[in-house]
């Protein structure tokens, strides 16, 4: 998402934020011009596209990465950074959509996806400011009961457990107020989003992948070797891989109409100091809360409050978003009457209509990973693995996927926005009145 910045574009290799802020990018890759061919050829430099590179480079493929903008410059470089098990939609949901069986296999990949996050990290030396830890915490009774409910299926059906904080347990660890108890997960955790995202290219780089950055892909030929084409090149591959989510427009148009970009915002405090920032959240996990429009936050490395929230289903960043944030920010922690926030800024990520998981194949050739829906971190280290497998011809996980049926968002492009903004105005007020 283009946000409103006194930034040049030309000079800035990044949207503005925070992340972008506070760390090097890599050294530009090179644009493509001419036609090449690979044995693999991904569009996206994100966590999904990176990952996939990663495994079918060290196995011994030639592969090609084509990125619109700079390595990470989507939703893998500007998310909230929470690591969590599961997907965007709930355990009951993929039971209703797979079955119990197919159900279990997919929350266990998932915690796999969060184990790769910590394999990649130690053997490519990627220093991403991990912190383990996070809970997800109740605003009114009704959550509570949901939350306990999820606790003891999560135990009962998954062998997963987490630890039940009550008001007083939590208000020991989190200094707010609004929180009437919530559900603490030792295995979860956070990161700094675009130093791992750099870090997989580094990685990527190094294993022989040829990365071209401002090299949007704009068509594709489907066939027996698919070619992506650019401005000012072409590739032609045994696979391909369509790695972009929500920024890929018209280049698959039956993969664009199952999912819908939405806006995501996120805002960082001045350094509060550590003994400040301690107070705050004193065992340093990350939180997020139930309703439907969600509070999110955690620390960061050098003592901010990161806080995201809010959604737009527009391509223009909201008005008065710095105020909006700054008012959901202080009724959280009314102690930060004083602080504002440095940085605001936002991204766009895909929601698919049911939330679940949308992985595949178009014909035997061309392989996808969409529809991440707010809860990509791990699963889109576990979805490149899962592609990769696949092409590999080891397809078994992708197939369990795969048989997750979508539907297109009903209206089509000029009605799709309008009924989701009805909706999201229908679970605002159910998270305020009941």
């Amino acid at each position: 998402m283009r946000m409103r910045s006194g930034i040049d574009r030309m000079t800035a290799p990044y949207p503005p934020s925070w992340y972008a802020a506070s760390v090097a990018p890599l050294p530009s890759q090179p644009t493509l011009a001419g036609d090449i061919e690979a044995d693999i050829c991904i569009l996206g430099a994100g966590y999904v596209g990176l990952s996939t590179a990663l495994e079918l480079a060290e196995a011994g493929y030639k592969v090609v990465v084509l990125e619109a903008e700079r390595i990470g410059w989507g939703a893998s470089g500007r998310n909230g950074g929470q690591v969590l098990s599961g997907f965007g939609c709930s355990e009951i949901k993929l039971v209703s959509l797979l079955g119990r069986d197919d159900a279990r296999k997919l929350f266990d990949w998932s915690c796999e996806g969060m184990r790769l996050i910590h394999e990649r990290r130690e053997r490519y030396g990627i220093d991403c400011d991990w912190r383990e830890g996070h809970a997800t915490v109740a605003i009114k009774p009704r959550q509570i009961v949901e939350l306990q409910t999820w606790q003891r299926e999560l135990e009962q059906d998954y062998d997963y457990s987490m630890s039940w904080w009550d008001r007083e347990q939590l208000r020991a660890q989190l200094d707010s107020p609004r929180y009437l108890g919530g559900l603490y997960d030792a295995n979860a955790g956070h990161l700094h989003p675009l130093k791992y995202a750099l870090g997989l290219g580094r990685a990527a780089n190094e294993a022989g992948v040829r990365i071209f950055e401002a090299s949007p892909v704009l068509r594709m030929n489907h066939g027996n070797k698919p070619v992506l084409h650019t401005a000012q090149g072409s590739v032609r591959c045994d696979f391909a891989v369509l790695a972009g989510n929500a920024l890929v427009k018209g280049v698959a148009p039956q993969l664009d109409r199952k999912i819908m970009p939405v806006g995501t915002y996120i805002a960082a405090t001045a350094p509060l100091g550590a003994d400040r920032a301690q107070a705050l959240i004193r065992n340093g996990m990350a939180v997020a809360d139930t309703n439907w429009a969600l509070d999110y936050f955690r620390l960061s490395s050098d003592h901010r409050l990161l806080f995201g929230g809010r959604a737009s289903y527009s391509n223009f960043q909201p008005p008065n978003l710095g105020w909006v944030m700054t008012r959901r920010m202080r009724k959280v922690f009314p102690q930060l009457a004083d602080v504002a926030f440095d940085h605001v800024w936002g991204g766009t990520i895909d929601i698919s209509l049911n939330r679940a998981p949308h992985w595949g194949r178009i014909g035997s050739n061309v392989y996808f990973a969409q529809g991440f829906s707010g809860h990509g971190v791990a699963a889109t280290n576990l979805a490149g693995r899962v592609v990769a497998e696949a092409i590999r011809g080891q397809s078994e996980r992708l197939d369990v996927f795969a048989r997750i049926r979508h539907r297109d968002f009903p209206g089509g492009r000029a009605f799709r926005t309008p009924l989701l903004v009805a909706a999201m105005a229908w679970y605002k007020l159910r998270d305020a009145w009941w």
